[in-house]
């Protein structure tokens, strides 16, 4: 069965919401021209005026296709929510705003602003968090070459994320390029962007990474993701 498409989402949302819908947005690297067949997913913002229970039963049936073609539900929110949320979400909401293509309806954009004081705080929780993650990953894979590639791959996109919020956060554009941007993240916070750049080479297809890589580049990923979560606490330290 063929995967659906975007215009097809569009076409269904549309007949689900009716009137009630605003906009629908294409966000992230799909957006950005960084899209990994594949590999990456298709991320939609979705902006209604109201949603009830109806409403979505309504947009279930597009939704669970969507998913099923591999890309994470729309994210769904009412009007209110969007314009009132940037200080909850400013790592996605400055992802949004700077990686976007407006697929229907209005761009939402207007009045909504990141504040470098919210993106600090969710930058350092991120950051920590998905260190955490990784670690636990690490244990679970019980020194598996073959499960720590799968980790490392699954990984990249939230640290990319993280990654140009750092930059957002000195009041720098990130580069489209995920290659310049580990670049440009490790001289700015000091770690070696050797390992990064090999797992950006390996999800891309590129230049793949063997079980004999695995550890090592492993140990130097997560290294320098501790050092980027250092960076971040004596970067509060040094503002304060």
């Amino acid at each position: 069965m063929a995967k659906m498409t975007l215009d097809e989402l569009v076409a269904q949302l549309r007949a689900a919401y009716g009137a009630s819908l605003r906009s629908v947005v294409l966000y992230g690297s799909a957006a950005a021209g960084e899209h990994i067949p594949k590999r990456s997913d298709y991320n939609v913002l979705v902006v209604v005026d109201s949603l009830d229970a109806d409403r979505l039963a309504g947009a279930s049936a597009a939704s669970r296709a969507w998913a099923d073609a591999g890309n994470p539900a729309p994210l769904t929110l009412t009007s209110a929510e969007w314009r009132g949320s940037a200080d909850i979400f400013p790592m996605e909401y400055a992802d949004i705003l700077e990686r976007h293509k407006v697929l229907y309806g209005e761009p939402p954009f207007d009045g909504i602003r990141v504040e470098s004081r919210d993106l600090r705080l969710q930058l350092e929780q991120e950051a920590m968090g998905k260190l955490i993650k990784l670690r636990q990953g690490v244990l679970a894979s019980g020194n598996d070459p073959k499960r720590q590639l799968e980790l490392l791959a699954a990984s990249m996109s939230a640290i990319m994320i993280i990654f140009r919020s750092v930059l957002r956060l000195h009041g720098t554009r990130p580069p489209a390029s995920n290659l310049e941007l580990v670049d440009a993240v490790a001289r700015q916070c000091g770690f070696d962007a050797d390992a990064f750049a090999r797992v950006v080479r390996h999800v891309r297809g590129e230049t793949a990474l063997s079980t004999k890589d695995a550890p090592e580049v492993l140990q130097r990923y997560l290294r320098g993701m501790e050092q980027l979560v250092s960076y971040l606490d004596r970067y509060e330290s040094a503002r304060a």
